[in-house]
């Protein structure tokens, strides 16, 4: 199959400079040798997508087409690909250079190089988009709104992974947008005792309702107390944090029990500080978690066939591509309730 050139133009969504979103119209893009050319059928919106907007994202140039969680429809692939027009599938977004020491080791989340669709590169909030054939990955017994889902859902799964609670153990889970719904799904998978602790009393109903955690509390000024009383005082075997807060990140240090382990699922920029004598004492175990690899990517499709993940529940907002421009402000308000919203293309 040859290298195939479209010369009409589509319509993408730009953010142009900071609080600024536009429909603009773009030419279509080329597919290069080695990459697929896909039609975008949803895009999920979620915390990247409102930093950019707000501009705090800080590993962005403006222009930028946003959206990289994304379902997306085969148009044309490579020749001897598995692919074929018309597969559902799903783009990781992740772009890696498949050379650096960190993807020989099988650490592609951690790519020296790592180019992220619609944040160092412009992204799937248009009506194509062409991206190399490794990362696309079929997605069959998937509706587009689950296909749309898996990004974030492999950011906890991924998390999850590198805390590895124990059944029966305590973890908690700071902060309730996505990603640690994401990772409070993953560790009650690995039977852990699970407990939500976030700012917002809606969250929580939320987590309480329709995920089944049993243990959530407030972050008010008696969270620490409330917390101690539920454990004891032995606090917790492993803490998330996925927050974005560096106030809240550095207050984790002190949820972690004696002998636990402290996993940063969330990014600020600066640095964050912690008592060291506390840290020594604890022997806490601190780690990174950053995006997800494809075996995430592959555990998470697999819990979405057997039926473990609520992704119905999950998408509480949804809008057409057209749309975007007017709708996008209203979901940054916390009051709009958004866990998950999904864009139709």
């Amino acid at each position: 199959m040859g290298v195939t050139t479209l010369t009409s133009m589509m319509n993408a969504v730009v953010c142009e400079t900071p609080g600024k979103l536009v429909m603009e119209r773009r030419p279509m893009p080329t597919r290069a040798e080695g990459e697929v050319l896909l039609r975008i059928r949803r895009v999920g919106i979620c915390g990247t997508d409102m930093h950019i907007v707000r501009g705090t994202q800080p590993y962005l140039s403006y222009p930028r087409v946003m959206g990289h969680e994304l379902a997306a429809e085969v148009v044309e692939a490579p020749g001897g690909s598995a692919l074929k027009a018309g597969d559902p599938v799903f783009v990781m977004p992740y772009l890696a250079c498949q050379t650096c020491s960190a993807c020989h080791a099988g650490k592609t989340n951690c790519c020296r190089n790592l180019q992220v669709l619609g944040v160092h590169r412009d992204g799937g909030l248009a009506e194509y988009l062409s991206v190399p054939r490794d990362f696309v990955l079929k997605a069959d017994g998937l509706t587009l709104d689950q296909i749309a889902m898996v990004e974030f859902l492999s950011i906890g799964a991924h998390a999850v992974e590198r805390g590895n609670p124990k059944p029966q153990q305590r973890v908690l889970v700071v902060g309730a947008g996505p990603i640690g719904i994401a990772v409070a799904l993953f560790a009650k998978m690995r039977d852990a005792q699970v407990f939500v602790l976030d700012t917002r009393a809606d969250r929580l109903d939320f987590c309480r309702a329709e995920l089944g955690v049993e243990h959530v509390v407030l972050a008010d000024e008696q969270a620490a107390h409330k917390l101690a009383e539920l454990t004891q005082s032995d606090m917790f075997d492993v803490v998330f944090d996925a927050t974005g807060n560096r106030h809240a990140m550095q207050a984790g240090f002190s949820y972690v029990g004696h002998g636990g382990s402290y996993v940063l699922v969330s990014i600020v920029s600066g640095d964050i500080t912690f008592s060291d004598p506390e840290f020594h004492r604890r022997e806490t175990t601190l780690l990174g978690s950053r995006n997800a690899t494809i075996a995430d990517v592959e555990r998470v499709m697999n819990a979405i066939r057997q039926g473990r993940i609520p992704t119905a529940k999950l998408n509480t907002h949804r809008a057409t591509f057209a749309d975007i421009p007017q709708v996008f402000s209203q979901w940054m308000d916390p009051a709009a309730g958004v866990i998950k919203a999904i864009v139709e293309c």
